[in-house]
């Protein structure tokens, strides 16, 4: 007899016509080496097959995941979800279990591991000159009120791997200001086995931190991102795995720290950055992977850099350099380089920031490579330009700075809005070091504009000072409507 599916049916799917349009002559299974190979293009990985196209076209699929948006977004950036046949994100999750990938919060386990003590790191903690020594994390902060965005993004990392490692651990809920619970049965003990697909999770949620900062900045995202990464953390200390499975959940819960300690960074916490970075670094050292410490000492120069911290910026650029050699990724030998170019110029080198700068743009020109880190979206023609304004704005050439700022914000892609609002709010201080007033308050007022989209403490600190440099010309119109909107943003 054919077994019977119990519980309430699925909600009747209706087509997605504007999908099946798109495809147009090609066969499903051409669409989705399309959707593939424009996923690689800005560094994402999606698993799409004809399978997945047909699912989409049929309506199975009322809204795609995050990864899957923001390949969409490159491929149309013109068209909107619904442009696009699919249901916004809220409606999907009110009403269908057919979203690729949803979780209805009130049944997902909670990762909410609010626990004063330290992580426990998986080394000692790190005395390597080019970050110090790691400091404590506390618990997310009480005190903090989520509106309705931050609900939403809580949910995207209740929906992935962390609630996995807490749930299969049986941690889901941890006391406060307690250390794990032991289990009363001694049978109870036995560690709980982690496999390929707890590490796919971990992985998954790199990846949604990364697509989330995107969008909308830090601020949102870092107490979240800390409770996913002392989900990982559990999983790395408390479970029982073989020795590639390991390898693999070690690597992801260091790029998971890189992550919450860019997310610290972007939020002025810079403190609590160095320790995540140092607890990345320990963990590189300690399975001897190249890859991971190229990109958490990419990650150390830049925060050195904001620090005022030149020497130790520049130290970690040829570190990370040299742990870049060998992995056959020109582009990320550019971006080395670059951070080497920064960390010259903040030290007033002229000559020798002239020099890495060649190199940064030479490497860059080579292409990208299969070897390319997955992390390395965000770096671009626009990143490249952006990040070249910054050198000659801390030299003093503002006109070149201005010009290379205004490259950044026109080359920037649609969906790194926050990396848009950074170029942006760049560029009005450039302008402002040329003794443009009226181009300094025109370019701070766009960037006031995406305030509503992007949390980022740096980039409004960014804008702030701009706003307070403009306060003594408030007779020029422009900067007369500049600071009104400022204001009016910041006591909102």
């Amino acid at each position: 007899m054919a077994a019977t599916r119990t519980g309430k049916p699925r909600p009747a799917t209706v087509p997605n016509q504007a999908m099946r349009a798109l495809r147009g002559d090609l066969s499903p299974r051409e669409f989705a080496t399309l959707v593939r190979r424009r996923a690689r293009e800005i560094g994402e990985h999606v698993s799409c097959d004809a399978r997945y196209i047909g699912r989409v076209e049929a309506g199975e699929i009322r809204c795609p995941n995050y990864a899957y948006q923001r390949v969409f977004r490159h491929m149309w950036p013109e068209k909107s979800l619904v442009d696009l046949g699919f249901a916004p994100r809220k409606a999907a999750r009110r009403t269908s279990p057919n979203s690729d990938r949803t979780v209805d919060p009130s049944t997902a386990p909670s990762t909410a591991l609010t626990t004063d003590r330290p992580l426990r790191p998986t080394a000692p903690p790190s005395t390597d000159p080019a970050v110090g020594p790691a400091v404590p994390v506390g618990p997310p902060d009480p005190s903090h009120r989520y509106d309705e965005e931050d609900d939403v993004l809580r949910r995207t990392f209740l929906n992935g791997a962390p609630a996995a490692a807490a749930a299969a651990l049986g941690m889901d809920r941890l006391p406060q200001s307690a250390a794990p619970p032991q289990p009363a049965d001694p049978a109870a003990s036995e560690r709980r086995r982690v496999g390929a697909a707890e590490v796919r999770g971990v992985e998954q949620v790199v990846r949604d931190i990364r697509l989330l900062d995107d969008v909308h900045g830090a601020d949102s995202l870092f107490e979240l991102a800390g409770q996913s990464l002392r989900s990982a953390y559990l999983l790395l200390n408390d479970g029982d795995y073989n020795e590639a499975t390991g390898r693999r959940l070690q690597r992801g819960a260091g790029e998971l720290a890189i992550s919450v300690g860019w997310l610290a960074h972007d939020s002025n916490r810079l403190l609590e950055a160095r320790s995540f970075y140092s607890e990345a670094l320990a963990t590189a050292r300690m399975t001897q992977d190249a890859a991971l410490e190229a990109h958490v000492f990419s990650n150390i120069s830049f925060l050195a850099r904001e620090d005022g911290r030149a020497r130790e910026a520049l130290r970690a650029a040829q570190a990370g350099q040299a742990a870049a050699a060998g992995l056959g990724s020109e582009r990320l030998r550019s971006l080395m380089a670059m951070r080497e170019a920064n960390s010259w110029s903040l030290l007033g080198d002229r000559r020798a920031y002239e020099q890495a700068l060649t190199r940064a743009y030479a490497l860059f020109d080579r292409g990208p490579r299969d070897a390319d880190p997955e992390w390395m979206s965000f770096f671009g023609e626009a990143e490249l330009a952006g990040q070249e304004a910054q050198c000659w704005a801390r030299l003093g050439d503002w006109e070149r700075a201005s010009v290379r700022a205004e490259q950044a914000v026109g080359l920037q892609l649609p969906h790194f809005v926050r990396n848009r609002a950074l170029y942006t709010a760049e560029l009005a201080r450039d302008r402002l070091g040329r003794g443009d007033l009226a181009g300094a308050a025109v370019h701070g007022g766009a960037a006031v504009a995406m305030f509503d989209q992007v949390r980022s403490t740096r980039i409004r600190s960014m804008v702030a000072h701009t706003a307070d440099q403009l306060r003594a010309h408030s007779s020029v119109p422009e900067v007369r409507t500049f600071l009104e909107r400022y204001d009016d943003a910041t006591a909102a």
